[in-house]
């Protein structure tokens, strides 16, 4: 129950015991084409170029920023917390020109901020966190996509954190390239990168196309642009890959792919309002119990993501202890915290197949329990009702 990986869903699990797969047995390109189209609507987009990169999250967004980003381009990144000081990682290595519109820890940076830093810098991309699970805030995307389109720019979202547990919508937000993983609200293990591109990014990743020689042929034909920096993580082979073209750039993941194609049928039998209605009853009885015992809960409420919170480790209480005692006696795992919250506060997930109403009854029973055992003073009792009000509200 902590900020990802959370507990795979069974039916994914059984997925990617299936045999393996030729990487060009019609079968499997099969699966590939199943894997575009049941993930266009997870990302709310009709995107032709909707795909996988193999490779944690973190793959997805490296392999976005270098196809994107030229050396030397400038890049506005908005940044409220660990994983946007990542991308600024990235791109440092990319060799981009790094502009920041920043929020502190527990907020979100405002649509106009965002619009005048724009306007400030000119920059050639703009790069944003959905939700940041360090600090636990999701950034408002509405109308983010036309006002840097409206500059000239592109536009990346990296909503590793949210897929599959709160609404993406990259088309209505105009989003030129977004990515997520599998290991939080799609119920997945880490390893694979859902992708969608717009015809928009499409166009500027093309331009940088350079096949690799030991697989070109006589059709291949060279972009214009200067050549992606990274060859695993070069979108415009990857895109040429699962095109009718099955350009050979590397052998794919096949349990993998298994993996993501069942994340995404669960999430969408499931139904993604419904799901995402799970989401939120889960968030809120999490955030209802932890305040019952008195505990202080983490950044606004406004802009919460649905699943993580963020709790505030009470005043002479060893953390660490704490999340001891519920993974020894309980069996139960939350999170700890990054650079300027570490130590200060637990994070406690509730994603995927862990946002059950039970599952976040059992955590907040256990983690009462263990505050208790440690000498902190709490109303007894109180979580639980609290939590059970709160789903029933959501």
């Amino acid at each position: 129950m902590g900020p990802g990986p959370v507990n795979a869903h069974p039916r994914v699990l059984r997925a990617m015991a299936a045999d393996l797969l030729g990487q060009f047995d019609p079968e499997m390109t099969g699966y590939m084409e199943q894997v575009m189209a049941l993930y266009r609507p997870v990302f709310g987009t009709r995107n032709r170029w909707t795909l996988l990169v193999n490779g944690t999250a973190r793959a997805g967004i490296e392999a976005a920023l270098a196809s994107l980003v030229e050396p030397g381009d400038t890049v506005l990144v908005v940044d409220f917390g660990r994983f946007g000081l990542l991308l600024t990682e990235i791109l440092q290595r990319i060799g981009a020109r790094i502009e920041t519109v920043s929020a502190p820890w527990g907020e979100v940076v405002p649509m106009e901020a965002i619009a005048a830093a724009i306007a400030r810098c000119g920059p050639k991309v703009v790069a944003c966190v959905h939700g940041d699970t360090s600090t636990t805030m999701a950034q408002p995307l509405e109308g983010f996509g036309a006002l840097c389109r409206a500059a000239g720019a592109w536009s990346y979202v990296d909503a590793t954190a949210t897929i599959g547990g709160m609404e993406l919508a990259a088309d209505r937000w105009e989003v030129d390239v977004m990515t997520g993983g599998l290991q939080k609200c799609l119920g997945g293990p880490s390893g694979s990168a859902p992708i969608t591109i717009s015809d928009y990014a499409a166009e500027r990743i093309f331009a940088r196309r350079h096949v690799e020689q030991g697989i070109r042929s006589a059709a291949d034909h060279d972009g214009a642009g200067p050549r992606i920096g990274s060859n695993y993580f070069d979108l415009a082979m990857i895109m040429d890959y699962w095109s009718e073209k099955r350009l050979n750039h590397h052998t794919e993941a096949t349990s993998m792919l298994y993996a993501a194609r069942e994340c995404a049928r669960v999430a969408l039998s499931e139904g993604l309002e419904a799901r995402y209605a799970r989401h939120r009853k889960a968030g809120a009885a999490m955030t209802a119990g932890l305040r019952a015992m008195g505990l202080t809960v983490f950044g606004s409420d406004a802009h919460r993501m649905a699943n993580v919170t963020g709790v505030h480790v009470p005043e002479g209480v060893d953390g660490e202890a704490i999340r001891t005692m519920m993974r020894e006696v309980f069996e139960i795992e939350i999170g700890t915290a990054f650079g300027p919250l570490q130590g200060r506060i637990w994070r406690i997930g509730a994603m995927g197949y862990n946002a059950m109403q039970h599952k976040v009854l059992i955590t907040l029973g256990a983690l009462e329990a263990s505050l208790k055992a440690n000498g902190f003073r709490l109303p007894l009792g109180e979580a639980v009702p609290a939590a059970i009000a709160a789903w029933e509200a959501a």
